[in-house]
């Protein structure tokens, strides 16, 4: 299996995991960050198809980081919803790996390319698995806050003892 293969294959993987991340979840904010993400995923492998094929292409610059803001911000105040959320904890950690591998792999593309705008498209992909890996690795501490804020108040006052 050659490099394009493998990476279209990668991004298959990744739409396939955030569009089942996406039917699992009962929270309609998560469902529109998980939707966006296996979209970003189809680009990135129209992408690579595109350049396996040979075609010079451009990709437009993905938008979920500024919708996984918005979607924060709204959570916040809804710590009702964090015990449903922390089920999904494995998930968001096996999420992170794959964006992980994905920016390793584009990046790996991209020293191994000699066309500059190839190289160029192969670290916009790059840029964009890393803002997927943020938005995950940001649910995922997230949903973890509240025990870290627990840990915190429990160790906090030992100067009043």
């Amino acid at each position: 299996m050659n490099v394009f293969d493998f990476a279209m294959k990668m991004e298959l993987d990744g739409k396939a995991y955030y569009e089942k991340m996406a039917a699992e979840t009962s929270f309609n904010g998560l469902k529109t960050i998980f939707t966006m993400l296996a979209g970003d995923e189809q680009k990135h492998y129209d992408t690579v198809l595109a350049m396996k094929e040979g075609a010079d292409g451009g990709m437009a610059s993905t938008t979920v980081l500024e919708k996984a803001k918005n979607v924060f911000q709204e959570l916040a105040g809804e710590t009702h919803l964090l015990g449903g959320m922390k089920k999904d904890l494995d998930g968001y950690q096996h999420a992170m790996k794959i964006e992980a591998d994905s920016v390793r792999l584009y990046e790996d593309m991209a020293k191994r390319e000699s066309n500059p705008d190839t190289v160029m498209l192969l670290l916009k992909i790059a840029s964009e698995e890393k803002k997927h890996y943020n938005i995950m690795e940001n649910l995922y501490d997230f949903v973890l806050k509240p025990e870290y804020f627990l840990a915190w108040r429990e160790f906090g006052n030992l100067s009043e003892l």
